[in-house]
């Protein structure tokens, strides 16, 4: 049901440990000798093979080095680098739209799926088709230029709030994932978001949150249309899906905007399947890691892998477990593997 919103959808932050040091490709680990990288990671093999991965392919001379225009790590968002529950961010984004243009429709308050939308219900939201998704979607992120788009979602994001967590939806970023970022970036990597939501939705908040910049980011996308308005040639949206960046998509968009191979990949689910994949069939020094939600008591618990609960967002199955451990990816235990999940909510 909401696998359609991960396909459609899905402030420079300070960054903990951005470090700048003169000849870091030659020496990459002594400027960290006195100072933790990963803060909020606590010791585990998930941080060990994290630096260990950077050790190698940033030491020269050495069998694992990798030249810093090849140093090429990926990041999925949703459930990896910031909060997907109990809604995807730009679900939640789609929602708020209908409650905006709402005053535009009287007719919605009694067709579905706006009806449920504009009361609230989340049990009945939880439990939309495809074809109610479409008809949100068509209504709420076509219609318009891509500009116009880009700026109704910069008015969005500091008025979004989580419904659960209560927190915009930019302050539930993943403060372990900064630092890594942070690191990588620091040791001549570059950094990409690769994501099964909309490319134009991250593109806006995507240096300021994650410190990477629009062009470094991938994502599904719509239908677009050249044509004049007002004497100006503009971009406009159709409600009509382009590129699906989600399952092999994400091994293609890489391939298709980056033309490298990424060394290490981070995900949280059975969308990100195909990237870790990709990512770690390549020669030399690879690493792919899967971020596991549980911990019910600062976050959310769900899988089903590991018998946690089940869910149709950010799906981490049996057989993607079993998977990892064939593979000798690492999971990140988001309990046991992080001492802190998201930064201090500001003043």
């Amino acid at each position: 049901m909401l696998r359609l919103i991960e396909n459609l959808f899905t402030r420079r932050s300070f960054l903990a440990t951005a470090i700048i040091i003169s000849g870091l490709a030659a020496a990459p680990l002594s400027a960290f000798a006195q100072q933790d990288p990963l803060p909020s990671w606590n010791e585990g093999a998930a941080k060990k093979a994290i630096i260990e991965l950077v050790r190698q392919t940033t030491t020269q001379g050495g069998s694992g080095f990798v030249v810093p225009a090849d140093r090429i790590a990926v990041f999925d968002q949703d459930g990896t680098t910031w909060a997907e529950h109990p809604l995807y961010s730009q679900a939640l984004f789609a929602l708020d739209r209908v409650a905006t243009l709402a005053p535009q429709h009287p007719e919605w308050k009694n067709a579905e799926p706006f009806k449920s939308v504009l009361a609230g219900d989340y049990a009945a939201i939880s439990k939309f088709s495809e074809k109610e998704w479409l008809e949100i979607v068509a209504v709420t992120h076509a219609g318009m230029s891509t500009a116009d788009f880009e700026q109704i979602v910069r008015d969005w994001l500091p008025k979004s709030k989580n419904p659960i967590l209560k927190r915009p939806v930019t302050e539930l970023v993943y403060q372990p994932m900064l630092e890594v970022m942070a690191y990588l970036r620091a040791n001549g990597f570059s950094t990409y978001i690769v994501t099964g939501g909309g490319q134009e939705f991250v593109r806006p908040y995507s240096d300021a949150v994650y410190g990477i910049p629009a062009e470094q980011v991938i994502g599904s996308s719509i239908v677009t249309k050249y044509e004049f308005k007002d004497g100006k040639p503009v971009l406009m949206r159709e409600p009509k899906l382009f590129f699906n960046d989600n399952f092999d998509g994400k091994a293609i968009g890489i391939n298709l905007f980056i033309g490298k191979r990424p060394i290490i990949a981070f995900g949280n689910s059975d969308g990100d399947r195909q990237m870790l994949e990709w990512t770690t069939a390549g020669d030399g020094p690879r690493l792919g890691l899967l971020v596991l939600h549980d911990d019910a008591a600062r976050e959310f618990a769900y899988g089903p892998a590991n018998g946690l609960p089940d869910t149709e967002v950010g799906t981490f199955s049996q057989s993607l477990m079993e998977e990892a451990k064939a593979r000798t990816w690492e999971v990140i235990s988001m309990k046991n593997d992080w001492a802190t999940i998201f930064p201090k909510p500001k003043p």
